[in-house]
């Protein structure tokens, strides 16, 4: 990732406070050869490990183009029902061939960040920033300006 994105990924996790943090988890893009199979082949190898990476107790979140984009509100509420609920969320932003059924599959809640193809790079920026912004209020920051 472009250093922008790192550092974007460090100043939010900065400015988190208990209860939340955040972990970044990347897995390295699964080989890409060429042909026909190639993408569902490399969706596939992806999935297993991300998969390998989740535990029964997390709450799953796939980044989804074909999901609901809630209103900064609505994500608030959630928040809060899940830090009620004591879940650990994992968020999974996929390759750029997306996200194979069997991680969709484990979803809890599918989210789309926009109708907009974004960047995986600026994808996970706005991530950040959103997950930031919604702990904000929820912490009675006034962060959200309507």
């Amino acid at each position: 990732m472009p250093h922008w994105v790192d550092a974007a990924y460090e100043d939010y996790a900065r400015r988190l406070r208990r209860p939340w943090s955040l972990t970044l988890t990347q897995i390295a893009p699964a080989y890409r050869r060429e042909g026909p199979k190639a993408a569902q082949e490399a969706k596939a190898a992806e999935a297993r490990r991300i998969v390998a990476l989740l535990s029964a107790r997390d709450c799953v979140v796939p980044l989804d183009e074909h999901a609901r984009e809630p209103t900064t509100l609505e994500l608030v509420h959630w928040l809060d029902q899940r830090r009620a609920a004591g879940q650990d969320l994992a968020f999974i932003i996929g390759g750029p061939d997306g996200l194979a059924d069997e991680v969709l599959a484990r979803a809890h809640f599918r989210w789309s960040l926009s109708r907009l193809t974004l960047p995986h790079a600026l994808a996970r920026v706005v991530l950040f920033e959103q997950l930031y912004r919604a702990i904000s209020l929820l912490a009675g920051h006034p962060y959200h300006r309507g």
